[in-house]
C-alpha cells in the first residue's frame, strides 16, 4: 500500500523537473538566438568596424571627417592607415583593408584579384587638392616654371634642390606627368620620408623647394599661424591659348580648373557587402562631409547647399 501512495508522487515530481528543464531550455536559445542576432547586427552601416587606408597626402582632411563623423555614429570605429600612393595600394591588395582614399582609381591589372573574387569597387569622387611648390620665406624666389621643374628633377639646375615627401607618392607622380619627366636624378633631388620631413628642412634651407599637397600645406599653416616660415610659389606655365599664366592652388583656381596641378581624390569601397565602408562613404560624399572639406580649404565635388530663411515680417 505505501509503494502505491509513492508512485503517484514521483511521477509528478519527474514530470514537474522534466517540465522544468524543458522551460529552462526554451529560454537558453531564446537568449542564445537574441545573441546570435546582435552578433550578425553588430556590422552594419553604421556601426562595427573597419579600416581605411589613406594616401598620406590626404591625411589632414581624412583625419577631420573621422573626428566629425565620429561624433555622430559613435559606434563606429574606423581606423585610418597613411601610406604613400604606391604602398596604400600594395596594402589594399595584401588584404589589409577594404576601402581606399586614392588620387586614382586602380589599373586593369590591379583590380585583377578583385574581378577574380566578383568584387566591383563602388567609386565616388570626393574633393579636389593639389600639388604645390613651396619654400623658405627668406628665399628670394616667389614662382617656379616648368622649365625649372624638369631641369631640376633632370639634375642639370645644381643651384637648388627639389625636395620631395616620398619617391612613391601621388604627389611625385603627378609632377612627373605634369613635366613629362620619367626617370628622377639624385643630383638635384633630395627624397625624404614625409611632409612633415620636407617643411622642417625648408624652415631651416633658403636653398630648397618643397613638393606636397595643399591640404598638407593649409594643415602647416593651422599648426604654426603667424610663425609660419614657409610660403607657396606661384606656378609659371604656358596655357592651351599660348599665353604665359602665373597661378596659386585655392579653392577658386580649383574650380574654374586655372591651377594645373588640380587632383581630384576618391573613395573606392571593395567591402562585398553591405557594411560601414558604404556608410562611411556616404557620410564622405554627403553634405556633411563635403561641409569638412569646404570649411579645411579644399574644393569639395558637390557644394553643400545653404538654408536661408525668409521673413515676411521684420520687427
Amino acid at each position: 500500500m505505501k509503494r502505491k501512495k509513492i508512485l503517484p508522487f514521483l511521477l509528478i515530481a519527474i514530470f514537474g523537473l522534466s517540465a522544468s528543464c524543458s522551460s529552462n531550455s526554451t529560454k537558453s536559445d531564446s537568449k542564445d538566438s537574441v545573441k546570435s542576432k546582435v552578433q550578425v547586427d553588430k556590422n552594419d552601416i553604421l556601426t562595427g568596424e573597419m579600416a581605411v587606408i589613406v594616401d598620406e597626402a590626404e591625411f589632414p582632411i581624412m583625419r577631420e571627417q573621422l573626428d566629425v563623423f565620429k561624433s555622430s555614429y559613435t559606434n563606429a570605429n574606423v581606423k585610418l592607415i597613411a601610406l604613400p600612393e604606391r604602398e596604400a595600394i600594395n596594402s589594399l591588395l595584401e588584404g589589409n583593408a577594404a576601402m581606399i582614399i586614392l588620387a586614382r582609381e586602380l589599373t586593369k591589372e590591379e583590380n585583377a584579384g578583385f574581378n577574380q573574387r566578383n568584387i566591383s569597387p563602388r567609386v565616388f569622387p570626393v574633393w579636389h587638392d593639389g600639388v604645390v611648390f613651396v619654400n623658405n620665406i627668406s628665399s628670394a624666389d616667389t614662382s617656379i616654371n616648368v622649365q625649372t621643374l624638369s631641369s631640376l628633377l633632370k639634375g642639370n639646375d645644381s643651384g637648388k634642390n627639389l625636395v620631395l615627401d616620398n619617391i612613391n607618392s601621388s604627389i611625385v607622380r603627378r609632377v612627373k606627368e605634369f613635366t613629362k619627366v620619367n626617370e628622377i636624378s639624385s643630383k638635384s633631388v633630395k627624397a625624404l620620408k614625409s611632409s612633415s620631413d620636407v617643411l622642417k628642412f625648408l624652415e631651416t634651407n633658403t636653398e630648397g623647394i618643397g613638393v606636397l599637397s595643399y591640404g598638407q600645406y593649409l594643415d602647416y599653416r593651422r599648426q604654426f599661424g603667424e610663425e609660419n616660415k614657409i610660403r607657396i610659389l606661384s606656378l609659371q606655365f604656358t596655357d592651351a591659348k599660348g599665353n604665359t599664366v602665373y597661378s596659386k592652388p585655392s579653392q577658386t583656381t580649383f574650380a574654374t580648373d586655372e591651377y594645373p596641378l588640380k587632383t581630384t581624390f576618391y573613395v573606392l569601397n571593395y567591402q562585398p557587402n553591405m557594411g560601414l565602408g558604404v556608410g562611411f562613404s556616404a557620410f564622405l560624399t554627403g553634405d556633411r562631409g563635403q561641409r569638412v572639406v569646404l570649411k579645411s580649404g579644399l574644393l569639395p565635388v558637390t557644394m553643400p547647399g545653404r538654408e536661408i530663411i525668409i521673413r515676411d515680417n521684420i520687427n
